[in-house]
């Protein structure tokens, strides 16, 4: 399954990566993968019932427990973004573009392995993020609930078949979620954050977009030419999800930034 793994990593990994059980990992998800329907399920019964029932009551504050939140997200996203981008970094230097893409050992490297599997799992409690939205009733839009849905959907689809393009995937989300929770907590501690932050944040998400377009095209592409593992139903899905962030992120950002419309600053959407 990973005869494309580097042989003479000179990456150095952690003790607890090194432990980590990829096997029983990966075991686990294809048993339960579906379960990412049930958690969607909930999440989409909880937040509308929530606003629901928030419509007549005061909105809370909560903001010391968002600040905790997204900061410990951000310092998750940092750390992941450190580590997977180290060793993609690796690939790509001594491998080449195309292996880069085509990798699939990220799922089982020693200083990935861990990373890949805590990225599919913390989209689950990602959909935390929404809670505080529909309590501190900020408006909701359809952006940031799809894209929490899809997101997690994808993730643990992906990961039960180990596909290509995963490293590019994940390393890409760790990176403008470094960037996202950063700026969450920032703005929930009550600093004065630059509005071209937000912008940029925004223009890393779409660039994140174009960029998985182009992974999953070329996963298509080189799927029966060279070692790249994947699925036609993985590269249908992944092309339709990325495609469809593209448009909703552009979007957001016209809205956001260039049309002069103030309604949807600041609203999480990632």
């Amino acid at each position: 399954m990973n005869d494309s793994e580097p042989s003479s990593s000179p990456l150095a990994e952690y003790g607890f990566e090194r432990r980590f059980d990829e096997r029983r990992a990966l075991e686990w998800m294809q048993e339960n993968w579906r379960q990412s329907f049930m958690f969607c399920g909930l999440y989409a019964a909880l937040v509308f019932l929530g606003q629901h029932y928030m419509r007549e009551r005061p909105k809370l504050n909560l903001r010391r427990p968002l600040v905790l939140w997204s900061l410990s997200l951000a310092v998750f996203s940092i750390i992941g973004a450190f580590r997977t981008g180290l060793y993609m970094l690796h690939v790509l230097a001594n491998s080449g573009f195309r292996q880069s893409v085509c990798d699939n050992s990220f799922y089982s490297a020693p200083v990935t392995k861990f990373w890949a599997y805590a990225f599919v799992l913390s989209k689950a409690p990602e959909l935390g993020d929404t809670v505080f939205i529909v309590l501190r009733k900020q408006r909701l839009i359809f952006l940031h609930w799809y894209h929490h849905i899809t997101v997690l959907l994808y993730s643990w689809y992906s990961y039960k078949d180990q596909v290509a393009g995963g490293g590019w995937f994940m390393t890409m989300n760790y990176l403008v979620h470094s960037l996202m929770y950063t700026y969450y907590a920032a703005r929930a501690a009550g600093l004065r954050v630059p509005r071209p932050f937000a912008m940029i944040i925004t223009a890393t998400q779409i660039l994140q977009m174009v960029m998985g377009l182009a992974v999953v095209g070329l996963v298509y592409r080189w799927m029966h030419e060279v070692r790249c593992p994947s699925n036609l139903h993985n590269i249908t899905w992944g092309s339709l999800m990325y495609l469809s962030y593209l448009v909703l992120f552009a979007s957001f950002f016209y809205n956001s930034y260039l049309k002069g419309s103030s309604k949807e600053k600041g609203q999480k959407v990632e």
